[in-house]
């Protein structure tokens, strides 16, 4: 199993949602699938580049994925790790979003956030935002405390009604985004709530 990767960069190439990079390392040249973020960050043609890497195996083809941080791989490797998601939407899902506005987004119980991504609908994010809470309690970093709370079921309550009291408000999902990002991650939903009305109203104003 290869793990990272340190080498000079000798190839790069966008192909759709993912892009390819060629890194040499003592003589041999690794080809690996990255994310476009991952590959804006890694500098020209003969740079010396590190990057760590998830080999994924399948019956007909052997691939290496790389990224330029190890959240980023722990986030891939939990992101395949849910039904119906595979290498390709997982690189996709890390295009839009870096690891931190996904755990944002599982906090906040965001899904349409989520919907953001190329080819995942509501029903579908729904159903991610559900298995991601639960599989990326693994994860070593430390934005840890920020994704699991308590007995490690998912996001706050009290944020979770506030989202949905701010909904049934009729504020659009992007306002409510906005707003959460302003708030603490706990406190008492009234509270919350008074925040979030005042919040929102300097913003229209």
């Amino acid at each position: 199993m290869i793990g990272s990767l340190r080498g000079t960069l000798l190839d790069r190439a966008v192909r759709g949602a993912a892009a390819e990079v060629v890194v040499e390392v003592a003589g041999v040249g690794y080809r690996a699938l990255v994310a476009p973020r991952t590959l804006a960050e890694l500098g020209q043609l003969g740079d010396q580049v590190f990057l760590w890497t998830h080999q994924h195996m399948r019956e007909d083809a052997v691939c290496l994925y790389a990224f330029g941080g190890r959240d980023e791989r722990d986030c891939f490797e939990a992101l395949i790790g849910a039904h119906g998601v595979g290498p390709a939407l997982a690189l996709a899902i890390l295009a839009v979003h870096t690891p931190s506005a996904l755990r944002r987004a599982l906090v906040d119980g965001d899904a349409d956030a989520l919907t953001l991504v190329p080819g995942v609908g509501k029903k579908t994010a729904a159903r991610l935002l559900i298995e991601l809470q639960s599989r990326l309690d693994v994860l070593d970093g430390p934005d840890l405390s920020i994704v699991v709370t308590g007995d490690g079921s998912g996001p706050p309550p009290a944020r979770a009604d506030l989202r949905a009291a701010l909904a049934g408000l009729g504020y659009e999902a992007d306002e409510v985004r906005h707003v959460l990002r302003e708030l603490p991650d706990d406190g008492d939903l009234d509270t919350l709530l008074r925040d979030a009305l005042r919040l929102l109203a300097v913003a229209t104003r």
